[in-house]
């Protein structure tokens, strides 16, 4: 158990939480929400220790281990993999080390006998025997290939270091887990593995998610940050947002009705006050009138963008042909001979543990990158807008929000441009901002806002929930969802390609395509097993070569 007691955080003269009273107990999963800086991370790390209070305390059940999902993508460069994920228990990577370097000495003494008999045992009773196999099948169920679990940190890319920071978080069953978007940066395959080990995880869980589909699937209670406070509903997200919404409407209709009573209650006093008759009703009216207090109803801290794509043209019945395409990445072969050809009701999404062949696809499609062989041809009636999945280039200058836009807008005219923002939640002096001091989050919405301006009638996006909040992703579900037009996306939201997608494409680890005309979860269980090849393929191949 976890347990706040009477927190307060102020940074300068902001509370940012005030008097919070909360519990967390054994055996439930608990998605801790908010509006973008409502306090979710920070409220983790108090938590976990690394940020200290103004007032109050967090106490931990004497003896219980608490384990932290890391941000910090490069602390375990100098490090294996492996290493890396045991380190996860700092207890038994301790004694690992310790007795390494005890049976390394060449003058091994009685009293190093007798302490790596006592570490020995130690390392028995934790299950230290097991701890690589464990570790290796937390891997292996994150997708990072076996022929990387003892590799250096250093030598991941950016995706397999956070598939292992999160092992090492997962790894020795610890008895508090606190973890800070997990979700982030994972395919579909190994988001669904993470939602498995955590349903079936006894213990205590705490995360932050911007994925609502992985919420609902994990959470027995959601914690909601508003205003400074944190209110527990005993339910997942979808629970806690008809929980909330029928409580505002309740106390809205206790409140209409306190506002007649008080109506009715002024007019009897205005009408016999004067009335010697009267007057005890009227007095003891006034007294009942003077207990009757409207329930304060503050409205959410959450803000909600408007994504509303719109094309300028119909599309005709040809819309893009794809022959052969083939192409290949640092000598690896990420597609091989793709044919596809797309309707004008399409919307695809791309799925799978591929992610370089799918953004490859994405980039040949939008002119980006030349295939090795194969063609590739839009309708004379289609117009394209991409949305990339890296856009660091996109907002590498000098320019103001304002005057970004306007140098893709399709009418000059400030006041136009400045509306587009405004639904992306740009107001007022945002508009003069520099594109290049924006966070993460704020350069989605932005490149959002581009793609609606455009008017195109073909959209293909690479992960665009990543960086944006809950908010803005379901603003987004709902842009993708009414578009009148094409999509070719892939995303690691669940929910969005649920649906959105009519249309599924899985590119395999081989290169080639399957192809349906589906649902995203129809896909699922009619393609488990093709589904499954995409994340076990280097745990099946180690088993044959044994």
């Amino acid at each position: 158990m976890i347990q706040a007691n009477n927190v307060t955080l102020r940074v300068g003269k902001k509370a940012l939480f005030e008097d919070v009273n909360i519990k967390f107990t054994e055996g439930n999963c608990y998605g801790l929400i908010g509006a973008n800086g409502a306090g979710k991370s920070t409220f983790l790390k108090i938590l976990s220790g690394v940020l200290e209070t103004t007032n109050g305390d967090v106490t931990i059940t004497p003896g219980q281990r608490l384990s932290v999902l890391e941000q910090d993508h490069f602390k375990y460069d100098a490090y294996p993999v492996m290493d890396t994920v045991i380190m996860g228990n700092e207890r038994l990577y301790q004694i690992m080390k310790e007795k390494d370097a005890i049976y390394a000495k060449e003058d091994f003494s009685d009293e190093d006998g007798i302490r790596a008999s006592e570490l020995e045992a130690e390392f028995a009773e934790m299950d230290g025997w097991d701890a690589e196999s464990n570790a290796a099948m937390l891997l292996n169920g994150l997708g990072v290939d076996t022929s990387l679990h003892y590799s250096q940190m250093a030598d991941l890319n950016g995706s397999e270091k956070v598939k292992v920071l999160l092992a090492k978080a997962l790894f020795g069953n610890p008895d508090i887990l606190l973890l800070d978007e997990p979700t982030n940066h994972l395919d579909l395959d190994a988001i669904a593995w993470l939602e498995e080990f955590l349903i079936n995880f006894e213990n205590t869980v705490i995360v932050v998610s911007h994925d609502r589909y992985f919420l609902n699937k994990v959470c027995t209670h959601t914690a909601d940050i508003d205003y400074g406070k944190i209110q527990l509903y005993a339910g997942n997200y979808d629970f806690w947002y008809e929980s909330s919404q029928l409580i505002i409407k309740q106390r809205k209709e206790a409140n209409k009705k306190k506002e007649e009573q008080i109506k009715e209650l002024q007019e009897f006093i205005s009408r016999f006050s004067a009335n010697a008759s009267k007057s005890k009703q009227a007095t003891s009216r006034k007294r009942a009138l003077e207990k009757i207090e409207l329930d304060d109803i503050r409205p959410s801290s959450r803000k909600y963008p408007y994504i509303d794509f719109r094309p300028e043209r119909e599309i005709g019945n040809e819309v893009l042909t794809v022959e052969g395409l083939s192409k290949s990445i640092n000598g690896e072969k990420v597609l091989d001979n793709i044919s596809f050809i797309v309707g004008h009701d399409d919307k695809i999404a791309l799925v799978g543990g591929n992610e370089l062949a799918k953004t490859t696809l994405l980039q040949i499609l939008t002119g980006e990158m030349e295939p090795d062989e194969g063609t590739y041809k839009w309708g004379v009636t289609t117009s394209q807008a991409y949305f990339p999945k890296d856009n660091t280039a996109e907002f590498d200058n000098d320019y103001t929000i304002t005057d970004w836009l306007m140098g893709y807008s399709p009418v000059k005219d400030v006041t136009y441009v400045r509306g587009f923002l405004g639904r992306m939640l740009f107001a007022g002096e945002d508009g003069v901002k520099k594109v290049k001091v924006l966070s993460g989050g704020e350069k989605v919405r932005c490149l959002l806002s581009k793609m609606m301006i455009s008017g195109a009638n073909c959209l293909l996006f690479d992960e665009p929930t990543n960086h944006l909040d809950m908010e803005a992703i379901t603003a987004l579900n709902e842009g993708m969802k009414k578009f009148k037009g094409v999509e070719i996306f892939s995303c690691h939201d669940h929910q969005v390609v649920q649906t959105t997608a009519n249309r599924i494409m899985e590119i395999l680890p081989d290169g080639t395509l399957i192809d349906k005309i589906t649902t995203y979860d129809e896909y699922l269980e009619s393609d488990e097993m093709a589904r499954k090849r995409t994340v076990y393929t280097s745990t099946a191949s180690e088993e044959e070569d044994d």
